[in-house]
């Protein structure tokens, strides 16, 4: 169960209107490697998981992700609102103003609409957890592309914002892998798993 706090994790206050660029920053909205399918996959990956410290932490950056997504798709309506249909033709946004006007439509940059085909549910607490790592590198480097794209400083220090917690958060995952590591080590699981050698004595021939 979640409680809610009315306000943004941290501020969006967006003076000019882009909508180009807001079709760039929807890709964290509903992108591969965006804000939605982050949360999706770390608390669909934590009911999985057998230390409640590690599940805790999947948790909080689950939920974190969504205020993240929060702030993205604020981010992308504030670049939106109130658009004249000549700043949607001048701008190149009319592709998208045509399926979706100015709604906030879970999509990459590229017009791909979000799907869960993009993230990964293993099971496997050491196989999730690099994932996890790698997803949270690959939404650092979008977010550091979009900074390429933006000269708009209201924009920048939001995505700024956004971008330094997915450093945080690959570094709580990788102090994540280094416990479940050293507690799979100490049972000689992760090196080599008895479950795997239950099967295979099965089918050795009996000794004469």
């Amino acid at each position: 169960m979640w409680a809610y706090e009315k306000k943004l994790q941290y501020p969006v206050n967006i003076k000019q209107t882009n909508p180009a660029l807001a079709k760039i920053i929807i890709t964290q909205y509903g992108g591969p490697d965006g804000e939605l399918g982050a949360s999706l996959r770390y608390l669909s990956q934590r009911y999985s998981v057998p230390y409640p410290e590690i599940k805790a932490i999947l948790t909080d950056i689950g939920t974190e992700e969504l205020g993240h997504l929060e702030m993205v798709g604020t981010i992308v309506y504030q670049l939106t609102k109130n658009l004249t249909m000549d700043e949607v033709k001048k701008a190149g946004f009319g592709d998208y103003f045509v399926d979706h006007t100015s709604g906030v439509y879970p999509t990459a940059a590229s017009g791909f609409p979000y799907t869960a085909a993009s993230m990964q549910v293993k099971g496997d607490i050491i196989t999730d957890l690099h994932e996890d790592l790698a997803a949270e590198q690959k939404a650092r480097t979008t977010y550091d592309n979009i900074l390429r794209f933006c000269d708009d400083h209201d924009v920048k220090d939001a995505i700024r914002f956004l971008r330094a917690r997915e450093v945080v958060h690959y570094q709580r995952f990788g102090e994540a892998l280094r416990i479940v590591t050293d507690k799979l080590d100490s049972k000689n699981f992760y090196a080599f798993n008895p479950e795997f050698d239950k099967c295979e004595n099965k089918n050795k021939p009996p000794k004469s």
